[in-house]
């Protein structure tokens, strides 16, 4: 048997490790570079991530069902073609300001007196100019994991979807992973304005892989007929004939439709409490380390922090994510069951965060480490929730379904990050008048975000058992 679907796994992780590098340039530049450039405050990077997210939630309503419609390789193409462009474009953001404002240099902008109303006028031109550059990025990256799961469809069965999933939902991990080392040297030595164009330009090669490699496993010519037997293992299993199941693949639902579906509302609860977690720490990690324990993304703690924090992410979901496949092979459970009972597991995870400002007092490492579970602990949680839609809905509707619930999940990522913004803001202000739970200022700011991501898991898997507690495929 060949193993060409694990090289076509291989090629989703380094388009996802690709997206995550291209959202980490801003959350790794903003604070030591961006901030004093535009004189920027939380709230104003908080709007930006924010909308960014809004952006993003809006686009994946309507990406799935573009994936579908143009198909896998083109529509893929086309979102990481987009999204590549766009990440080149936050470059421009500088210079365009300048010239809105008749800012002769980048240093003369920011030499602007903090407060002044040009500085005001300054810091809300580059919000806008960002703003502009991060609703293309949405547009482009919304398109990616309908993709990448319309593709883990079509070359695994369901057993094994999890797995596969895991391994390219890691380049998120490692994209984030390998961030800290590269973007902030980068951005130090060339001007954070050529970390984008670099990172970004790495999406157009990318595409040229895609291009020589993608086929569906039965026009493959890399695909020989043990392995593509392997692929349909279910559709044996489902005692569903060649021609039936062709017929069901080629039915199409529609967004409003899919609506209709409890599966769907269940998929649509596991992303809105949770997504919003794991953005909030993408884009908010770097800038805790500098607030609250003076670590700058540039130095080599502050590197060596997010670091470990990603790599515990990395090995740790991989590894959980073989539950499921243990719980089908081991116990004798059917996917649904197993992953169900994997994502209860994985929702006790985000636990930790209680514990993450009480032992920072200790050490800043101790956090690090804390986020890091928490992180492996959302991204097993995602990689098995991507994979129930495949489990409950035809290949045909996987890639719309998707797009509904990474709609969902970007209005829940909106909600944390435009209110840790404002929260964080207001806390620095306020000082030591502003207290929760024994800690003060900024620092309360943060204990209050992390309680809200401890319990978010347990929430929704709750609610989706109760939507849909036991396997039930959609027949269209």
């Amino acid at each position: 048997m060949t193993n060409w679907r694990w090289w076509m796994c291989g090629l989703l992780f380094v388009a996802t490790t690709v997206n995550y590098l291209d959202r980490q340039v801003l959350s790794l530049t903003a604070k030591e570079f961006i901030y004093p450039d535009f004189h920027w405050t939380d709230e104003d990077y908080g709007n930006i991530t924010a909308y960014f997210s809004v952006f993003y939630a809006f686009c994946m309503l309507f990406a799935g069902k573009f994936v579908d419609w143009m198909g896998t390789k083109k529509g893929y193409l086309w979102a990481i073609g987009i999204w590549s462009g766009a990440a080149c474009l936050h470059a421009a953001c500088a210079i365009g300001t300048q010239y809105i404002h008749g800012i002769e240099s980048l240093e003369a902008m920011r030499m602007l007196e903090d407060g002044s109303d040009m500085a005001i006028a300054v810091a809300s031109t580059g919000v806008w100019m960002f703003l502009v550059c991060r609703a293309l990025l949405a547009l482009g990256e919304a398109g990616n994991f309908p993709a990448a799961i319309k593709v883990t469809a079509e070359y695994f069965p369901k057993k094994d979807r999890a797995y596969a999933t895991s391994i390219f939902n890691s380049g998120a991990s490692v994209g984030a992973l390998a961030a800290p080392l590269i973007i902030p040297p980068l951005a130090k030595a060339c001007g954070w304005e050529l970390s984008f164009v670099i990172i970004g330009a790495l999406g157009f090669i990318w595409m040229g892989f895609y291009v020589k490699w993608y086929e569906k496993p039965e026009h493959s010519n890399k695909v020989n007929t043990e392995e593509l037997a392997y692929i349909n293992q279910d559709n044996e299993r489902e005692n569903s004939t060649e021609v039936a199941t062709e017929a069901t693949e080629e039915k199409q639902v529609s967004i409003w439709r899919s609506f209709t579906f409890k599966q769907t509302w269940a998929f649509i609860t596991g992303k809105f409490f949770t997504d919003g977690v794991w953005w909030f720490f993408l884009f908010w990690a770097p800038g805790y380390f500098q607030d609250i324990y003076g670590y700058k993304a540039s130095s080599g703690t502050g590197m060596m922090l997010i670091m470990a924090l990603y790599l515990i992410v990395t090995v740790v979901s991989i590894y959980a994510c073989k539950l499921p496949t243990y719980y089908v092979d081991e116990r004798g459970m059917e996917p649904y069951e197993g992953r169900m009972k994997s994502m209860f597991l994985y929702a006790l995870m985000p636990l930790l965060c209680l514990l993450a400002q009480p032992l920072g007092g200790y050490s800043a490492w101790l956090p690090a480490i804390i986020i890091g579970f928490v992180g492996a602990g959302h991204q097993s949680w995602s990689a098995n929730l991507f994979s129930t839609i495949g489990d409950m809905f035809p290949k045909s509707a996987i890639a719309t379904i998707t797009g509904v619930g990474g709609m969902a999940g970007g209005i829940g990522s909106f909600i944390i990050n435009k209110y840790s913004g404002k929260l964080f803001t207001y806390a620095e202000g306020e000082g030591s008048a502003f207290q929760f739970m024994g800690f003060e200022g900024k620092e309360a700011g943060y204990m209050i975000v992390f309680c809200i991501c401890a319990v978010a898991y347990i929430i929704a898997w709750c609610i989706m058992k109760r939507l849909v507690p036991t396997y039930k495929k959609i027949e269209l």
